[in-house]
């Protein structure tokens, strides 16, 4: 609806609800999924999409279900990441092949 000058109320702009395209590739998915779960910055939610485009889905997962058990208080993300950088060092990644 608009106000008799044609022009759309504050209100009614913010009640309009934004279009969200989904995500094109299943590790996005999963990073978006990561960073609501553990509450991830936003200086580093771009870290969070490059580790689950280069590692694979098990393994992304296997540090996100450790995190979720092993850290019971302080930034969950940051011992994320721990597990990430430290289970990742001698890993074959996506883009590697042996």
């Amino acid at each position: 609806m608009t106000k008799d000058n044609g022009f759309q109320g504050l209100g009614e702009i913010f009640k309009q609800k934004k279009e969200t395209r989904p995500p094109k590739y299943k590790w996005q998915d999963l990073a978006l999924r990561i960073i609501k779960e553990l509450d991830i910055p936003n200086s580093k939610k771009s870290s969070v999409f490059k580790v689950c485009k280069i590692n694979s889905p098990e393994f992304i997962q296997r540090c996100l279900n450790d995190t979720k058990e092993l850290c019971d208080k302080g930034e969950k993300w940051r011992y994320f990441f721990k597990l990430i950088n430290e289970e990742g060092k001698g890993r074959e990644t996506k883009d590697k092949k042996t």
